[in-house]
């Protein structure tokens, strides 16, 4: 039998020069943009979803499965959005309670 060799998992300064995050970057800008980012994606599910339960109430959806998984889509991205937000709020305010 051939030995195996010890599988090493790469260190945190390898992933970052792999990824590039060694660029400096000015504080939060990064964060922010991922967020706007976020919100813009769940807006758009949301504008989807809303123009498909419109299209079923009227009759003209094609697809009774595209619409029901955009529904769906927009539903799960919304309970995710607003889970964040809870989380969010939560450590904001127990980091308020810290005292110094």
């Amino acid at each position: 039998m051939s030995s195996i060799d010890k599988i090493a998992s790469p260190s945190t300064a390898e992933l970052f020069k792999q990824k590039g995050a060694g660029k400096p970057q000015e504080a939060g800008e990064g964060f922010a943009d991922q967020l706007k980012s976020a919100l813009e994606d769940v807006n758009t599910m949301q504008e989807k979803g809303d123009k498909a339960m419109a299209d079923l109430a009227t009759g003209q959806v094609k697809d009774l499965h595209q619409a029901a998984i955009a529904i769906g889509k927009a539903e799960t991205s919304m309970k995710l959005m607003l889970e964040i937000r809870n989380k969010a709020l939560n450590a904001y305010k127990e980091l308020s309670r810290t005292q110094l």
